[in-house]
């Protein structure tokens, strides 16, 4: 049986492969162009966070629209990539810290903190997107926000979960490290006469 506790070395790497999935879920949210659709038929809307698209039920072209024109549009793709950014460069630290033989504690908390700023900066054009959109495009049918926006807060929530996980691995460093020898409790003397 394998055992992998907190001093193995396949096990530290867990966080940096956590980073580059919330990088993979980010950039399915830049590049998808499902943040917004039609619930049902007629499919007639679809947006994605660089623009909005529109089409008639009886044509098959869609007609798109920028949402760069906007101020919000230009404010929640900034935040979010912005966001992404900061991430990809957490990413690259992390893959460093856990490189060292002997890690830098101070500067995987560090790299907790950015992880928060990084969580800041796409909740906020996460939530810069819909308000905005659903007041200043005018909405036909009923539609959701789909797939693509979806990846956007899988992606953040990862993140969150990634900086608590940075800023507290600090205060496990020995038994990170290994430096720790383990220690035995037994129930009761009468049950281990041995020990007398």
């Amino acid at each position: 049986m394998v055992v992998c506790g907190l001093a193995c070395w396949r096990c530290r790497w867990l966080l940096p492969l956590l980073l580059g999935l919330a990088i993979i879920m980010g950039i399915i949210a830049l590049a998808g162009r499902g943040w917004l659709e039609s619930e049902s038929a007629p499919y007639v809307q679809q947006a994605s966070l660089w623009e909005s698209c529109t089409r008639n039920e009886e044509d098959l072209n869609w007609s798109c629209e920028s949402l760069m024109d906007y101020g919000w549009g230009r404010a929640a793709a900034a935040t979010y990539l912005v966001g992404f950014v900061i991430l990809v460069i957490c990413f690259a630290l992390a893959v460093i810290a856990f490189s060292i033989e002997i890690l830098r504690f101070n500067f995987v908390r560090g790299i907790g903190g950015l992880l928060f700023v990084v969580a800041a900066f796409q909740i906020i054009g996460l939530v810069i997107y819909p308000v905005k959109f659903t007041e200043e495009i005018p909405l036909t049918g009923d539609n959701m926000f789909s797939w693509a926006y979806g990846f956007g807060w899988a992606s953040t929530v990862v993140v969150i979960g990634c900086a608590f996980f940075f800023c507290c691995l600090p205060n496990w460093e020995d038994e990170v490290l290994g430096n720790i020898k383990p220690t035995y409790y037994y129930s009761s003397p009468e049950r281990a006469p041995y020990l007398n």
